[in-house]
């Protein structure tokens, strides 16, 4: 019996291992088309090692599928001790098939597409962001200035390593910028990078957005039942005390789909028009009428 279980459980993580690996390609590809089909074409230099390896490859000619790997190697070598072999190892094999695939799109020749600066900054946004969302989801990463800004964060810990690696993929842009005598590419880097940040959140955390709902109230039992009798979503009460007129309050906690806000609002207008009501954004839910955990 244990037999066929630890058989199960490693066929499960080979099959997770295989679904890793196989969203980094896609994600390698995602990103690779948002170079050779919007950017490259339309001389827009992007943040982070993409971005200085497309300049190169606008300047020289070199190509830049080779310059994704040569710029991360260092990287990846300083990132050792610090992040582990394991993790180092994802990244060399993550930014090996970005740099491929970058570098074999190549053989279809000139792929634009759209000679609109601004309609390559944000189709090439839209493509980075499903690269990148994927890499996080599937804990992915091809190292670059996210790793990078780790590394320098380590040595000199000011700020956050958030902005490190925002320092570094803006100097990546203002120098791309400079060279090319084109101070607009910094406002097309700007739709690039913001479109790329909500386009990933969106793969990374669903398109399914839900309410967490905070009810304080002296009836709060009362709320409980009706919420139950008349919607598929759990309650939790926690017992609470109001610190300033010293009475006992219920503390209910549900989650709810956006657009159930407007009936529970109704429902406790109905039952206690004194309640207090906190109503916040959840960006990941996971459970019964939810996602499922996995």
């Amino acid at each position: 019996m244990d037999k066929l279980k630890n058989q199960n459980l490693q066929k499960k993580r080979l099959l997770n291992e295989l679904k890793r690996y196989f969203f980094m390609v896609i994600g390698c590809f995602s990103y690779s088309l948002s170079l050779r089909v919007f950017l490259i074409p339309n001389g827009i230099v992007g943040g982070g090692v993409s971005g200085a390896a497309s300049l190169i490859e606008m300047l020289t000619g070199l190509p830049a599928g080779l310059f994704i790997i040569l710029i991360n190697a260092p990287i990846l070598i300083f990132g050792f001790k610090l992040m582990g072999w394991r993790f180092i190892l994802n990244c060399f094999i993550t930014t090996a098939t970005l740099g491929g695939t970058t570098e074999l799109l190549t053989v279809f020749g000139d792929m634009s597409i759209t000679q609109n600066k601004i309609l390559a900054s944000a189709y090439g946004g839209i493509l980075q962001g499903i690269g990148i969302g994927l890499f996080i989801k599937y804990e992915m990463s091809s190292g670059g200035t996210e790793l990078l800004g780790r590394l320098t964060h380590h040595v000199v810990p000011f700020g956050s390593i958030a902005t490190h690696v925002a320092i570094f993929d803006s100097l990546v842009v203002i120098v791309g910028a400079l060279l090319k005598q084109d101070i607009e590419n910094i406002l097309h880097a700007l739709i690039l990078i913001f479109l790329s940040a909500k386009i990933s959140d969106l793969i990374v955390f669903g398109f399914t957005k839900a309410k967490m709902c905070y009810i304080i109230s002296e009836k709060a039992d009362v709320i409980a039942d009706y919420l139950i009798s008349h919607s598929p979503r759990g309650v939790t009460k926690v017992n609470g005390e109001g610190m300033y007129t010293k009475t006992d309050k219920g503390v209910l906690m549900t989650c709810i789909k956006s657009n159930q806000v407007v009936s529970l609002r109704s429902a406790i207008h109905l039952l206690d028009e004194n309640a207090f009501v906190i109503v916040c954004e959840a960006n990941e839910v996971y459970g019964k009428g939810f996602n499922r955990i996995y």
